[in-house]
Protein backbone atom coordinates (compact mmCIF):
# COMPACT_ATOMS: atom_id res chain seq x y z
CA UNK A 1 0.00 0.00 0.00
CA UNK A 2 2.66 2.51 1.00
CA UNK A 3 4.71 2.02 -2.14
CA UNK A 4 2.75 4.93 -3.62
CA UNK A 5 3.73 7.75 -5.94
CA UNK A 6 6.16 9.87 -3.97
CA UNK A 7 5.00 13.19 -5.34
CA UNK A 8 4.70 16.49 -3.54
CA UNK A 9 1.82 16.15 -1.14
CA UNK A 10 1.32 19.89 -1.38
CA UNK A 11 0.43 19.46 -5.05
CA UNK A 12 -1.84 16.51 -4.25
CA UNK A 13 -3.61 18.49 -1.53
CA UNK A 14 -4.16 21.49 -3.80
CA UNK A 15 -5.58 19.25 -6.49
CA UNK A 16 -7.88 17.58 -3.98
CA UNK A 17 -9.30 20.94 -3.01
CA UNK A 18 -9.57 22.07 -6.60
CA UNK A 19 -11.29 18.93 -7.77
CA UNK A 20 -13.94 18.92 -5.04
CA UNK A 21 -14.40 22.48 -3.86
CA UNK A 22 -17.50 24.40 -4.85
CA UNK A 23 -15.37 27.47 -5.49
CA UNK A 24 -12.25 26.12 -7.17
CA UNK A 25 -12.12 23.69 -10.08
CA UNK A 26 -9.08 22.21 -11.80
CA UNK A 27 -9.01 21.48 -15.52
CA UNK A 28 -6.88 20.76 -18.57
CA UNK A 29 -8.62 22.28 -21.59
CA UNK A 30 -7.68 21.44 -25.21
CA UNK A 31 -8.39 23.92 -27.98
CA UNK A 32 -10.02 21.02 -29.84
CA UNK A 33 -10.30 17.29 -29.22
CA UNK A 34 -10.68 15.94 -32.77
CA UNK A 35 -8.04 17.00 -35.29
CA UNK A 36 -7.08 16.11 -38.83
CA UNK A 37 -4.36 16.90 -41.32
CA UNK A 38 -0.86 15.66 -42.02
CA UNK A 39 0.80 17.37 -39.04
CA UNK A 40 -1.83 18.32 -36.43
CA UNK A 41 -1.00 20.42 -33.37
CA UNK A 42 -3.19 21.34 -30.43
CA UNK A 43 -2.78 23.91 -27.65
CA UNK A 44 -3.97 23.15 -24.11
CA UNK A 45 -4.53 25.37 -21.08
CA UNK A 46 -4.32 24.12 -17.49
CA UNK A 47 -5.61 26.03 -14.50
CA UNK A 48 -7.55 26.05 -11.25
CA UNK A 49 -10.39 28.54 -11.37
CA UNK A 50 -13.62 29.70 -9.78
CA UNK A 51 -15.65 29.70 -12.99
CA UNK A 52 -15.07 26.76 -15.31
CA UNK A 53 -12.55 27.51 -18.06
CA UNK A 54 -12.19 31.12 -16.91
CA UNK A 55 -8.68 31.84 -15.63
CA UNK A 56 -9.33 33.71 -12.39
CA UNK A 57 -7.54 31.83 -9.57
CA UNK A 58 -4.11 30.34 -10.34
CA UNK A 59 -2.18 28.31 -12.88
CA UNK A 60 -1.76 24.55 -12.69
CA UNK A 61 1.85 23.43 -12.45
CA UNK A 62 2.97 21.43 -15.47
CA UNK A 63 5.63 19.34 -13.66
CA UNK A 64 3.26 16.39 -13.24
CA UNK A 65 1.30 16.70 -16.49
CA UNK A 66 1.84 13.61 -18.65
CA UNK A 67 0.88 12.76 -22.22
CA UNK A 68 0.51 9.23 -23.56
CA UNK A 69 0.41 8.60 -27.31
CA UNK A 70 -1.93 6.15 -29.08
CA UNK A 71 0.86 3.57 -28.94
CA UNK A 72 1.44 4.07 -25.21
CA UNK A 73 4.59 6.20 -25.55
CA UNK A 74 5.23 9.29 -23.43
CA UNK A 75 5.01 12.54 -25.41
CA UNK A 76 6.87 15.74 -24.49
CA UNK A 77 5.04 19.02 -23.92
CA UNK A 78 6.02 21.69 -26.42
CA UNK A 79 6.27 25.45 -25.75
CA UNK A 80 5.25 25.01 -22.10
CA UNK A 81 4.60 28.21 -20.18
CA UNK A 82 3.17 29.00 -16.75
CA UNK A 83 1.73 32.42 -16.03
CA UNK A 84 -0.11 33.77 -13.02
CA UNK A 85 -3.53 32.38 -13.84
CA UNK A 86 -2.92 29.57 -16.32
CA UNK A 87 -0.34 27.28 -17.84
CA UNK A 88 -0.32 26.39 -21.53
CA UNK A 89 1.49 23.99 -23.81
CA UNK A 90 1.36 22.56 -27.31
CA UNK A 91 1.24 18.96 -28.50
CA UNK A 92 2.35 17.72 -31.89
CA UNK A 93 0.16 14.71 -32.68
CA UNK A 94 2.64 12.76 -34.76
CA UNK A 95 0.74 9.46 -34.46
CA UNK A 96 -2.84 8.92 -35.60
CA UNK A 97 -5.24 7.98 -32.82
CA UNK A 98 -6.21 9.03 -29.29
CA UNK A 99 -3.88 10.69 -26.76
CA UNK A 100 -4.40 10.92 -22.99
CA UNK A 101 -3.28 14.12 -21.21
CA UNK A 102 -3.36 13.82 -17.43
CA UNK A 103 -1.97 14.42 -13.98
CA UNK A 104 -2.47 11.82 -11.25
CA UNK A 105 -1.48 11.57 -7.58
CA UNK A 106 -1.90 8.88 -4.94
CA UNK A 107 -0.81 9.11 -1.31
CA UNK A 108 -1.71 8.91 2.37
CA UNK A 109 -3.09 11.74 4.46
CA UNK A 110 -2.90 11.38 8.26
CA UNK A 111 -4.80 13.60 10.70
CA UNK A 112 -4.91 13.40 14.50
CA UNK A 113 -5.30 15.38 17.72
CA UNK A 114 -2.15 16.34 19.60
CA UNK A 115 -1.85 16.17 23.38
CA UNK A 116 -2.87 19.83 23.60
CA UNK A 117 -5.99 19.22 21.49
CA UNK A 118 -4.69 20.72 18.23
CA UNK A 119 -5.52 19.11 14.91
CA UNK A 120 -2.33 17.87 13.19
CA UNK A 121 -1.78 16.71 9.64
CA UNK A 122 0.99 14.88 7.77
CA UNK A 123 2.39 15.38 5.17
CA UNK A 124 2.20 19.15 5.46
CA UNK A 125 2.46 21.71 2.72
CA UNK A 126 5.63 21.25 0.68
CA UNK A 127 6.34 17.79 2.11
CA UNK A 128 6.53 14.61 0.06
CA UNK A 129 5.09 11.30 1.24
CA UNK A 130 7.63 8.60 2.14
CA UNK A 131 7.29 5.39 4.14
CA UNK A 132 10.01 6.58 6.52
CA UNK A 133 8.36 9.96 6.93
CA UNK A 134 5.06 8.32 7.79
CA UNK A 135 6.71 6.14 10.46
CA UNK A 136 8.62 9.08 11.97
CA UNK A 137 5.88 11.72 11.92
CA UNK A 138 2.56 9.96 12.49
CA UNK A 139 2.08 8.68 16.07
CA UNK A 140 0.47 5.25 15.85
CA UNK A 141 -1.51 5.74 19.08
CA UNK A 142 -2.51 9.37 18.57
CA UNK A 143 -5.96 10.53 19.59
CA UNK A 144 -8.56 10.51 16.78
CA UNK A 145 -6.02 9.26 14.24
CA UNK A 146 -7.44 9.13 10.71
CA UNK A 147 -5.40 7.86 7.77
CA UNK A 148 -6.91 8.24 4.32
CA UNK A 149 -5.72 6.88 1.00
CA UNK A 150 -6.22 9.85 -1.33
CA UNK A 151 -6.12 9.69 -5.13
CA UNK A 152 -6.66 12.50 -7.62
CA UNK A 153 -6.74 12.40 -11.43
CA UNK A 154 -7.29 15.28 -13.89
CA UNK A 155 -7.33 14.47 -17.59
CA UNK A 156 -8.58 15.04 -21.11
CA UNK A 157 -8.27 13.26 -24.46
CA UNK A 158 -7.51 14.40 -28.01
CA UNK A 159 -7.61 12.39 -31.22
CA UNK A 160 -5.77 12.79 -34.51
CA UNK A 161 -7.85 11.15 -37.23
CA UNK A 162 -9.93 8.17 -36.10
CA UNK A 163 -10.36 7.39 -32.36
CA UNK A 164 -8.36 4.50 -30.89
CA UNK A 165 -8.73 2.55 -27.63
CA UNK A 166 -5.27 1.72 -26.24
CA UNK A 167 -4.82 4.77 -23.98
CA UNK A 168 -8.30 4.32 -22.48
CA UNK A 169 -7.26 1.32 -20.37
CA UNK A 170 -7.20 2.11 -16.61
CA UNK A 171 -3.95 2.02 -14.65
CA UNK A 172 -5.56 0.24 -11.69
CA UNK A 173 -4.61 3.00 -9.26
CA UNK A 174 -7.09 5.44 -7.74
CA UNK A 175 -10.42 6.61 -9.12
CA UNK A 176 -10.48 6.39 -12.91
CA UNK A 177 -12.94 6.79 -15.76
CA UNK A 178 -13.19 3.89 -18.20
CA UNK A 179 -15.00 5.11 -21.32
CA UNK A 180 -17.72 2.85 -22.69
CA UNK A 181 -18.48 5.63 -25.16
CA UNK A 182 -15.22 6.98 -26.60
CA UNK A 183 -14.44 10.38 -25.02
CA UNK A 184 -13.77 11.91 -28.45
CA UNK A 185 -17.00 10.56 -29.93
CA UNK A 186 -19.57 12.60 -27.98
CA UNK A 187 -22.50 14.40 -29.63
CA UNK A 188 -25.26 16.74 -28.49
CA UNK A 189 -28.59 15.09 -27.61
CA UNK A 190 -26.91 11.67 -27.51
CA UNK A 191 -26.26 9.61 -24.37
CA UNK A 192 -22.71 8.66 -23.41
CA UNK A 193 -21.88 5.84 -21.00
CA UNK A 194 -18.84 5.88 -18.70
CA UNK A 195 -17.65 3.49 -16.00
CA UNK A 196 -15.78 4.53 -12.86
CA UNK A 197 -13.36 2.17 -11.14
CA UNK A 198 -11.39 2.51 -7.89
CA UNK A 199 -8.06 0.67 -7.84
CA UNK A 200 -9.33 -1.34 -10.82
CA UNK A 201 -12.70 -2.38 -9.30
CA UNK A 202 -16.16 -0.93 -10.09
CA UNK A 203 -16.76 2.20 -8.00
CA UNK A 204 -20.46 1.87 -7.22
CA UNK A 205 -22.03 5.03 -5.84
CA UNK A 206 -19.54 7.44 -7.41
CA UNK A 207 -21.05 10.94 -7.40
CA UNK A 208 -20.76 12.63 -10.80
CA UNK A 209 -21.37 16.24 -11.85
CA UNK A 210 -21.01 17.62 -15.39
CA UNK A 211 -21.15 21.35 -16.14
CA UNK A 212 -21.01 22.99 -19.56
CA UNK A 213 -18.61 25.81 -20.39
CA UNK A 214 -19.91 29.37 -20.17
CA UNK A 215 -21.23 29.24 -16.61
CA UNK A 216 -19.80 32.73 -16.12
CA UNK A 217 -22.54 33.96 -18.43
CA UNK A 218 -25.43 31.99 -16.90
CA UNK A 219 -27.52 32.63 -13.82
CA UNK A 220 -27.17 28.98 -12.76
CA UNK A 221 -24.60 26.21 -13.19
CA UNK A 222 -27.12 23.95 -15.01
CA UNK A 223 -25.22 20.99 -13.59
CA UNK A 224 -25.97 17.44 -14.69
CA UNK A 225 -25.80 15.23 -11.58
CA UNK A 226 -25.89 11.45 -11.43
CA UNK A 227 -24.71 8.48 -9.35
CA UNK A 228 -22.88 5.40 -10.63
CA UNK A 229 -24.73 2.07 -10.48
CA UNK A 230 -23.42 -1.19 -9.00
CA UNK A 231 -21.05 -1.60 -11.97
CA UNK A 232 -19.76 1.94 -11.52
CA UNK A 233 -21.54 3.07 -14.70
CA UNK A 234 -23.26 6.35 -15.45
CA UNK A 235 -25.15 7.64 -18.48
CA UNK A 236 -25.08 11.31 -19.47
CA UNK A 237 -27.19 12.92 -22.19
CA UNK A 238 -25.48 16.07 -23.41
CA UNK A 239 -28.01 18.91 -23.81
CA UNK A 240 -25.96 20.85 -26.34
CA UNK A 241 -22.58 21.01 -28.04
CA UNK A 242 -19.54 22.52 -26.34
CA UNK A 243 -16.88 21.82 -23.76
CA UNK A 244 -17.90 20.13 -20.49
CA UNK A 245 -16.15 19.85 -17.12
CA UNK A 246 -16.89 16.57 -15.33
CA UNK A 247 -16.12 15.86 -11.67
CA UNK A 248 -16.49 12.53 -9.85
CA UNK A 249 -15.91 11.69 -6.18
CA UNK A 250 -15.85 8.39 -4.31
CA UNK A 251 -15.25 7.23 -0.73
CA UNK A 252 -15.35 3.89 1.08
CA UNK A 253 -13.85 2.09 4.08
CA UNK A 254 -11.93 -0.52 2.08
CA UNK A 255 -8.46 1.01 2.23
CA UNK A 256 -5.33 -1.06 2.81
CA UNK A 257 -3.50 -0.56 6.11
CA UNK A 258 -2.49 1.77 7.60
CA UNK A 259 -5.33 3.74 5.95
CA UNK A 260 -8.89 3.23 7.14
CA UNK A 261 -10.65 5.20 4.41
CA UNK A 262 -10.23 5.43 0.65
CA UNK A 263 -11.05 8.68 -1.16
CA UNK A 264 -10.84 9.31 -4.88
CA UNK A 265 -11.53 12.34 -7.09
CA UNK A 266 -11.60 12.49 -10.88
CA UNK A 267 -11.88 15.48 -13.19
CA UNK A 268 -12.21 15.28 -16.96
CA UNK A 269 -12.77 17.74 -19.79
CA UNK A 270 -14.81 16.54 -22.77
CA UNK A 271 -15.87 18.13 -26.02
CA UNK A 272 -19.42 17.46 -27.24
CA UNK A 273 -19.87 18.03 -30.96
CA UNK A 274 -23.04 19.04 -32.82
CA UNK A 275 -24.83 16.33 -34.78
Amino acid sequence: MRTLMKRSFAALFILSLAANSYAHRAWILPGATVLSGDDPWVTLDAAISNDIFHTDYHAMRLDDVNVTSPKGVSVALQNAHTGKYRSSFDLNLTEPGTYRIYTASNGLLAQWLSDDGQRRRWPGRGEAYTDEGFQNNVPSEASDLRVTQVSRRIETFVTAGAPTEQVLAPSGSGLELVPVTHPNDLFADETAEFQFVIDGEPAAGTQVVAIAAGMRYRNSQDAIETTADEQGKVSITWPHAGMYWLSATYTDERAAEPATQRSGAYTGVFEVLPL
